[in-house]
């Protein structure tokens, strides 16, 4: 499923959506359509863990998982 990482310009929000064809993205704290689509990366489960297409999650930290720290 297409589902995409947003960052609005207008308020800052983080978020993420399903964009079905060329459908108009807007934030959905303000409403705004000044939003840029971010960079996603993937991560799949092998043998009993995740791997990530990037590696550690951020530069903060040694997690995989972004949504655990923030």
């Amino acid at each position: 499923m297409p589902i995409y990482e947003y960052d609005c310009r207008a308020c800052g929000n983080d978020f993420e959506t399903l964009v079905l064809g060329r459908e108009v993205v807007c934030c959905p704290k303000c409403q705004s359509q000044e939003v840029d689509r971010k960079m996603s990366t993937f991560s799949h489960k092998s043998e009993g863990g995740f791997q990530s297409s990037q590696g550690s999650g951020c530069s903060g930290c040694s997690s995989t998982n972004c949504s655990s720290c923030h």
